[in-house]
């Protein structure tokens, strides 16, 4: 005669700790799913922001090429028109003059525009 299957039952002492411990992994997950989606806000804005500090950098340097070049430009139209070598010397000393000042304070601009966007993208997080 065949005999029967000896049924095991779990300890409800062990249920409880498997149903805890599932309770426990599931809310871990929750918690670790807000604060990755968390984290992945914080790094959205912080791109943004240095995207827009970007294309605020790009707009100044596309505003001093501009201006640089209708520098050049006028410059040309004068030494064009200048009557002897001393007057051009003059209008090119006074260009030179002019861009190199210019040249410092697009720099120093740019400085500030790049320094506000890092401080920008890190006041976010």
């Amino acid at each position: 005669m065949m005999k029967a299957p000896e049924t095991f039952e779990v300890p409800e002492q062990v249920r409880d700790m498997a149903e805890k411990g599932v309770d426990q992994a599931r809310k871990a997950y929750e918690e670790f799913l807000a604060a990755a989606g968390e984290a992945a806000a914080k790094a959205e804005g912080s791109a943004q922001t240095m995207r827009d500090g970007a294309a605020d950098l790009n707009k100044k340097a596309i505003s001093a090429t501009e201006e640089s070049m209708n520098a050049s430009f006028e410059l040309a139209s004068k030494l064009v028109k200048a009557k002897d070598m001393q007057e051009a010397i003059e209008l090119q000393t006074k260009y030179v003059q002019s861009q190199m000042q210019r040249f410092g304070e697009v720099a120093r601009e740019f400085g500030e525009s790049a320094t506000k966007a890092a401080a920008d993208a890190t006041k976010k997080d």
